[in-house]
């Protein structure tokens, strides 16, 4: 359980990171307010343009007589509507990091540089570091969307479907949001998605630790957009303590044996 506190613990780090250093902050932001003016206008957008999909999907409803054809039709936009909703709070951190992997990249190395020792470079071209973290956010997109299906179909278990199954799906995504935000300082350290969810999964306490907390206060975008550039600080010290563990003053620091040494960049 002492895990679970330290994983809090680097998230708050992150968070008193950026607020000592006020310029990576505002630097941080960028990304997060470009990507939600995005999905803002797409739900804008949803919302004037999901009753004429719906009509357009519903022609079998066009001579069904009042009230029905109007019951069927408004709770099927509500349905477009909110499954839009439900798409956009799982892929913003996705897409945030992707459309600030530039940015999130320079706050990372900064926070290592502010803590000290090396500072590790990809040395990779930007264009190919883009692919990969878009190619690795795929993956665990896929991964997210498996396990969704899964507690979904469990979701109708009576009691257990309104009370376990949730807190589940929490730690579920929790668990991959970590994920993606710690890929940001992994990835500059040479470790591929397999050697990262292997790390990941050695301390998973640690990682729920983290990720839980910020998952539930990513359900709201606009709070995201303030919370990511400290989430990858935070991140950015917590793979500190996952790839080279030290007893120093640091919360969190490890005490399970060495983790796997990185490898190579792969296609």
């Amino acid at each position: 359980m002492s895990d679970l506190g330290a994983g809090f613990g680097y998230l708050m780090k992150g968070q008193r990171w950026v607020a000592q250093h006020g310029r990576w902050f505002g630097f941080g932001l960028l990304p997060g307010l470009v990507t939600l003016v995005v999905y803002a206008g797409a739900l804008i957008g949803l919302g004037y343009g999901a009753d004429d999909f719906v009509g357009w999907a519903t022609p079998f409803a066009d001579d069904w007589s009042s009230p029905w054809q109007g019951i069927l039709r408004t709770g099927l936009t509500a349905l477009v509507f909110v499954f839009g909703l439900f798409l956009a709070v799982i892929t913003f951190t996705a897409v945030t990091l992707l459309v600030g992997q530039p940015f999130y990249e320079s706050l990372s190395e900064e926070v290592d540089r502010s803590e000290g020792g090396d500072v590790p470079e990809s040395g990779l071209p930007l264009w190919r570091e883009l692919w990969i973290s878009a190619r690795d956010s795929v993956r665990i997109l896929l991964r997210v969307a498996l396990y969704g299906i899964i507690l979904f179909a469990c979701g109708f278990i009576p009691v257990i479907g309104q009370t376990v199954v949730p807190a589940i799906g929490f730690c579920v995504s929790g668990y991959f949001l970590a994920e993606e935000l710690t890929a940001v300082a992994l990835q500059r350290r040479g470790m591929i998605l397999k050697d990262r969810l292997a790390l990941l999964r050695g301390r998973r306490m640690l990682v729920l630790g983290f990720g839980v907390p910020l998952t539930l206060a990513f359900l709201v975008p606009v709070v995201a957009v303030f919370l990511m550039p400290g989430a990858v600080a935070g991140a950015t010290l917590l793979a500190r303590d996952l790839v080279d563990p030290d007893p120093g003053p640091g919360p969190g620091a490890a005490d399970s044996g060495e983790a796997p040494a990185p490898r190579a960049w792969s296609a």
